[in-house]
């Protein structure tokens, strides 16, 4: 066994210094080695411990109430990992965005604001919708937010053009990614994988038959690249692990979305055509899309961002 010090990390009284002493364990099996290699083992150990000590340097100096959240402050410092994220623009201010339409069954339960361009407001149907004053916006009891359209009072117009125009950069930002690294990844059957941060690339569908978990940190990023179509099956969930945010996580899909009854999807949606929500579906994310969204009681929530 070795035992070394670090004085200078010792940020407590004298009487608490030996609390900063590490014991490391050698085998002994490693005795035998030259003196270079149990060097890099005792510099390893070095390195981990200066790992434990920022930790609770930043849990002293930040007020961390737990090594948990002194954890937290110090992934806030590590590299992220994936591709650069792809700038929505002010797409990302809605919700839902389409080009062709809205449909509800009521009750859907919204929350984000939803627009529609270049169509105009009756291709939003099932909301109920309620005039605002200045005819601006719109407003439904199954929606937290506005409801904007084409044909509204200016300046609406002008905001739906360019919304919808910067969905469609970035759907061809996040299309035209390239060096992906995952190509084909488990052959599409996304279904009882969990998918670390990384550019993925698939020239067919893309299904999820069971539950699916994508792990990484709040400033990890994620894109899917779909030449086909994608779809997750009834009562299955896609869940978040280790962090990580539905902000972060871009599905772009050169064919039509479908979600079942009951399922659970998280992300951002950028979508060539169509977005299909069957009963009950929900979704922590943003439905982008460039033809109609459908919904049938669906929950669509705009997601946090770190």
């Amino acid at each position: 066994m070795v035992m070394y010090n670090h004085p200078r990390h010792c940020h407590r009284p004298p009487d608490a210094a030996k609390r900063c002493r590490v014991a490391v364990t050698i085998p002994a099996t490693d005795l035998s080695k030259p003196v270079s290699q149990i060097m890099l083992r005792l510099r390893f150990h070095q390195q981990t411990l200066a790992v434990c000590l920022m930790v609770a340097v930043l849990a002293h100096s930040a007020g961390a109430k737990s090594a948990q959240d002194a954890q937290k402050r110090l992934s806030s410092l590590t590299t992220a990992l994936g591709p650069a994220p792809v700038n929505l623009g002010t797409a990302g201010d809605f919700a839902i965005l389409a080009k062709s339409g809205i449909s509800t069954v009521p009750d859907s339960v919204i929350t984000g604001d939803v627009g529609v361009s270049p169509i105009s407001q009756d291709a939003m149907t099932g909301f109920s919708l309620t005039s605002y004053p200045e005819g601006t916006f719109t407003t439904s009891t199954q929606v937290t937010g506005k409801l904007y359209a084409a044909n509204d009072i200016a300046p609406t117009p002008v905001k739906m053009t360019t919304a919808v125009g910067d969905m469609e950069i970035a759907y061809t930002d996040a299309a035209g990614r390239v060096n992906p690294d995952h190509v084909e990844y488990n052959s599409g059957a996304l279904g009882g994988t969990t998918l670390s941060p990384g550019l993925y690339k698939f020239g067919t569908d893309v299904g999820f038959s069971t539950d699916c978990t994508i792990s990484g940190s709040s400033r990890d990023t994620w894109i899917f690249q779909i030449a086909g179509d994608m779809s997750i099956a009834a009562n299955k969930r896609i869940t978040l692990a280790g962090g990580a945010l539905a902000s972060n996580i871009v599905w772009v899909v050169a064919g039509k979305t479908t979600h079942g009854a009951g399922s659970h999807f998280e992300g951002i949606i950028l979508g060539a055509t169509s977005a299909d929500f069957l009963t009950q579906s929900s979704m922590n994310g943003r439905v982008l899309v460039q033809t109609a969204v459908t919904l049938q009681q669906t929950t669509v929530t705009s997601p946090c961002t770190a």
